[in-house]
């Protein structure tokens, strides 16, 4: 049943321009999925779905392999644009981002590969991630915080 989900998933949002879980959980629900928000959460989480910009400046989900053509400004401008405030505390990180984007910038965040980086978990708002120690913890609050502006 999660294999024909998430391949449901990946032809929808090559079909719709699908912008947030709720219409994601919409969809699934038409085409006679019997799904939570939680459940939803997950399929992105796990087929490594990430929010880009489409031309008319909203955003929607696309597969992050598909997100490897786009130009690094793009790529970076969804997480420029989700996150609001960073800080640490010995090796650990929190990013503050807006409701709904925390997905979305912790997708491109993992993407970034940084060294150091044991983890991440995302939730509407909120990133959180374990570093290795907290000299690398420090270099990248610095790097996020270039990333912000």
């Amino acid at each position: 049943m999660k294999t024909k989900r998430h391949s449901k998933i990946l032809e929808l949002i090559s079909e719709k321009d699908i912008a947030t879980q709720e219409d994601l959980l919409i969809y699934l629900r038409d085409c006679g999925f019997d799904v939570t928000q939680a459940t939803v959460s997950r399929d992105i989480k796990e087929l490594r779905l990430v929010k880009t910009m489409v031309s008319d400046g909203k955003y929607r989900y696309t597969p992050a392999s598909s997100d490897n053509n786009a130009d690094v400004s793009t790529k970076y401008a969804v997480f420029n644009q989700s996150a609001k405030s960073v800080d640490y505390a010995n090796n650990m990180i929190v990013i503050k981002c807006y409701n709904g984007m925390a997905n979305a910038a912790c997708a491109v965040l993992d993407a970034m590969n940084h060294e150091g980086v044991v983890g991440t978990l995302a939730g509407d708002d909120t990133i959180f991630v374990l570093m290795r120690d907290e000299r690398m913890a420090v270099a990248l609050v610095e790097n996020i915080r270039k990333l912000m502006g």
